[in-house]
């Protein structure tokens, strides 16, 4: 199986994304705008910018959102649930991705993180 690894634009320890055969594997994605800082506001708001991350971390990798299909959430607060649930239709509409949310400390003040992953067999 061949892996390509899409290292991360921070110089952190691990990579953005990781295509092994015909998965892709997104490393769980803070609401980092481009600048590299935490986007603070409603967690809609922050729910856009993680979900704006993974659909750029797929690009690098040659996938877009309609690959997705497996997230991983976890929310610092629970009662974002709701709030947060609203904003995925209008990145995963027609055929939405199987998911687990789960409520979870992070390690920075992110209230959200998605990992995600991604199905795009390869070419032969």
């Amino acid at each position: 199986m061949a892996k390509f690894v899409y290292p991360s634009p921070l110089p952190h320890p691990f990579a953005q994304a990781v295509r092994g055969g015909d998965f892709v594997f997104v490393s769980g994605q803070l609401p980092f705008d481009p600048d590299r800082h935490i986007v603070h506001g409603s967690i809609e708001i922050r729910t856009r910018q993680v979900l704006e991350n993974i659909e750029a971390a797929l690009e690098t990798t040659g996938c877009a959102l309609t690959h997705v299909v497996k997230n991983m959430v976890r929310l610092e607060d629970e009662r974002d649930f709701l709030d947060f649930n609203k904003v995925c239709p209008e990145y995963f509409s027609d055929e939405p991705p199987a998911r687990a949310t789960v409520g979870a400390k992070l390690m920075l003040d992110a209230k959200l993180e998605i990992e995600t992953l991604a199905y795009k067999p390869l070419p032969n």
